[in-house]
């Protein structure tokens, strides 16, 4: 194999689109808390944190699932060939190391949500994953937690408590949507995912009662008079893509836990916009 193809298998390891949108998700939760130009060095330590931990993570938990790989994602690199799976170990260590790195630059309670999250990282797919629901509620939690951390850099760790739950419960939603859509390679494992346990039925229903509970949530900042209109206008829409994709579950699993992710990815923008754009003076 050449060298170029084993390259691109470890960086395929990290899933380099999902660990620079999770430091993008850091970025916003400083945003949304308050972040002002002076604190741009603890913000980016943050984001890298958040990136190589991401990166980590993805690449431990292939290693952990290469059997269950071969069956679901035949095409990721470690059933494929172009990584071998003591590569994939050492190289998350390399990343976790990263991580603490760049965390080392920030507040307590920043470093306190960044050893949790790394610690439930490790522990996921040995532990949590073949747990019902257990896994898909670490995962949510995770996701969760990156605004909180992204806040925690700037002193405010709760500025973004708002969507952190929003994005916690959209996160359990689609993990769920996930399982249904794995539910032959982990059956094949002998793992107890919520699908298999309860049914692929009943758990999409549970996704979409917690994602209305999340569609919910978002109506606060408006509600309270934190955001403005602005804010309303954009996550309407992310909350209208998130429900329709729901309801697609049902059909086609795949493409719904897609569109959910744009979906959050939506209402994430939506708060950048709303904390830009700040309240609607005298409407509330």
């Amino acid at each position: 194999m050449s060298l170029g193809a084993r390259a691109r298998g470890f960086v395929e390891l990290t899933r380099p689109g999902n660990a620079v949108a999770a430091g993008v998700l850091t970025f916003t939760g400083a945003f949304v808390a308050g972040a002002t130009p002076s604190d741009a060095v603890v913000v980016v330590a943050a984001m890298l944190a958040t990136v190589f931990a991401t990166g980590a993570g993805n690449a431990i938990n292939d290693y952990f699932d290469r059997e269950i790989d071969r069956i679901n994602r035949p095409d990721r690199p470690i059933p494929r060939g172009a990584v071998s799976a003591a590569e994939a170990k050492w190289f998350s260590v390399a990343l976790f190391g990263g991580a603490v790195v760049s965390a080392l630059v920030l507040p307590v309670v920043a470093i306190a949500i960044a050893v949790v999250n790394l610690v439930a990282l490790l522990a996921y797919t040995e532990f949590f994953k073949g747990l019902p629901g257990v896994g898909n509620v670490v995962v949510a939690a995770l996701t969760g937690s990156t605004f909180l951390f992204g806040g925690a850099a700037i002193g405010e760790p709760l500025g973004a408590a708002v969507l952190c739950v929003l994005a916690a419960l959209a996160t359990l939603t689609r993990e769920i949507v996930k399982d249904v859509e794995d539910i032959d390679g982990d059956r094949a494992e002998g793992l107890r995912t919520l699908p298999i346990v309860v049914g692929e039925a009943a758990s999409l229903w549970l996704g979409a009662a917690v994602l209305a509970v999340a569609v919910g949530a978002s109506a606060v900042p408006f509600v309270w008079g934190e955001f403005g209109l602005a804010y309303l206008g954009a996550v309407v829409p992310a909350d209208a893509l998130m429900l329709v994709a729901a309801a697609r579950s049902f059909s086609d699993p795949a493409a719904a836990q897609r569109r959910l992710k744009h979906g959050m990815f939506l209402a994430a923008f939506a708060f950048i916009l709303g904390r830009a754009m700040g309240p609607a003076r005298g409407l509330l």
